[in-house]
């Protein structure tokens, strides 16, 4: 197999972007052989399917490749291997996974500039970010490699004297993977890393924008010796999701289950794991505020907003959504905030170093964007930067003020490069706007009072909360959320509980 050669970049982008020429041209994308794969990888086997599916580089339509479409059988084949390689897995002592975890760490880091242009060129986010994600991708691998030697029980005092009260921890079993296409790499290893190091074995189906990243880290995970049926990936186009994501759900051999992504699919997907009482961990929809109150420092809310809102063009689950601004500072907050996007904010293809923009995932994402900004615009809202959907898959960076709760900006996610501002008077109401919500993943505030930064961090209706930080993702931390944003908690110490089941063991019979 060569290397990949990727093509796009047309003019269709340059009558909207002027000043962007690069994109008048073509891109080519060339890297190891051994990290393009585009079969399903089952029982430490490639293996293709009876049909394929195109993977798309959103920035120019272009197909980069052609994917291995699985199916139902094929699930239940990559559930089969991994149950069977369970059984050796949860036998490995603490320290074998660990040593292998480490190793798979290293080839993450060791191929970084590969893997960094598999993800800009399958979900468009500019290198710089990709490069970060890498990076975030192998942390969380470092993390559990050191984690796994950290699974301690408990020895409790008995109330009997010739008893003895022991807690194990054991690994559950097999675990269904399954990620959404905005971090396609960073989240497969936040929790494959976890679930490897709990002893577990695991099957994971990426979203289907996105399998070259899944598809590679599998490659990395075999040369790095992880045993075969362990790590399994399973991709499928759009039309074969519900089956396959159903096998995952309900196969009696799985044990956990394991999500990303929408709240309504989430949803889904708990019904199906109800019927056999799976353990289940969700990472679903946020909608998250971001506070700048009176008392705050502009310059750093400003930072932390440019930072919060445009990661990835907006689409992560804890961008800010929903901008409340105190009166005092409202206005000169919106000033700032306009320059520092007129300064700072580049759109274009990913390849390009200039870039700080790429485009939306697919045409469907541009539109909700375009529908909230008209929906709000229609509600007497004022757009201040942007506005305008162009090309493609590309959409104006967009600052609207003027902007009210009954607007659909600040009652849906966006998931797009988008800021409304609200005006606010006092902290009581900030607060009751924030928490008007079904969901609560994270939210942001600045503020330099202490008695208010500790008030309205603990009434936050949120899993994590950024004070006076625009960003706060990092392995060491639990990541999750409240409400219907989700279950359990990925990453830090508390990543590997869902992984494990305790087991009571009474020791009787002994001599006092």
């Amino acid at each position: 197999m060569g290397p990949l050669s990727l093509i796009g970049g047309r003019s269709f982008l340059r009558q909207m972007l002027p000043g962007l020429p690069m994109l008048s041209r073509d891109y080519s994308l060339s890297i190891s052989a051994d990290l393009l794969r585009t079969r399903a990888f089952i029982d430490g086997r490639w293996v293709s399917a009876a049909s394929s599916f195109p993977v798309v580089d959103p920035a120019t339509g272009r197909e980069i490749a052609s994917v291995s479409n699985c199916g139902p059988r094929e699930a239940e084949a990559a559930v089969r291997a991994a149950y069977a390689a369970f059984q050796e897995w949860k036998r490995r002592s603490a320290k074998e996974r660990s040593l292998l975890l480490r190793k798979w760490y290293e080839l993450l880091t060791q191929h970084k500039e590969d893997l960094a242009k598999l993800i800009t060129a399958e979900c468009g986010k500019p290198m710089k970010e990709s490069l970060g994600e890498v990076a975030y991708s192998a942390s969380f691998l470092e993390w559990f490699s050191e984690e796994a030697r950290r699974v301690y029980g408990d020895i409790v005092p008995s109330p009997a004297k010739d008893r003895k009260i022991l807690l194990l921890k054991q690994p559950v079993g097999v675990a269904s993977i399954i990620t959404p296409w905005n971090f396609p790499s960073a989240m497969i290893t936040r929790k494959v890393g976890a679930a490897l190091a709990a002893g577990c074995t695991v099957v994971v189906k990426p979203a289907e924008d996105t399998p070259l990243s899944a598809l590679a880290l599998a490659e990395l995970a075999a040369q790095a010796g992880v045993p075969a049926g362990v790590f399994n990936v399973v991709p499928c186009s759009r039309d074969r999701t519900p089956a396959v994501g159903e096998i995952l759900c309900t196969d009696p051999l799985v044990a956990k289950v394991s999500f990303t992504g929408s709240t309504a699919t989430g949803k889904i997907l708990l019904k199906h794991a109800a019927d056999t009482i799976k353990k289940v961990s969700m990472e679903l929809g946020g909608h998250a505020p971001f506070i700048v109150f009176d008392s705050a420092d502009l310059d750093k809310a400003v930072a932390g907003a440019m930072a919060s809102k445009f990661r990835n063009s907006g689409q992560t689950c804890v961008c800010s959504n929903r901008f409340l601004v105190q009166s005092g500072i409202h206005d000169r907050f919106l000033e700032r905030l306009g320059k520092a996007m007129d300064s700072e904010l580049r759109v274009g293809h990913g390849s390009e170093p200039s870039t700080t923009q790429g485009p939306l995932i697919n045409v469907r994402a541009v539109e909700k964007v375009e529908h909230q900004i008209a929906d709000a615009v229609a509600q007497g809202a004022t757009v201040l930067r942007g506005g305008q959907r162009l090309e493609g898959s590309f959409m104006q960076p967009t600052l609207l003020a003027n902007v009210t709760t009954d607007m659909l900006c600040t009652r849906e996610e966006t998931f797009g490069p988008l800021v409304p501002v609200l005006k606010f008077d006092k902290e009581e109401e900030a607060l009751a706007i924030a928490n008007a919500s079904q969901v609560g993943l994270a939210g942001y505030f600045f503020s330099r009072d202490i008695d208010q930064i500790w008030r309205v961090a603990e009434q936050l209706e949120v899993g994590m909360v950024g004070v006076n930080e625009g960003l706060l993702s990092t392995p060491e931390a639990a990541f999750g959320g409240v409400k219907q944003s989700g279950l359990g908690r990925e990453g830090s110490k508390y990543g590997m509980e869902d992984y494990l089941d305790v087991k009571y063991m009474c020791f009787g019979g002994l001599t006092p």
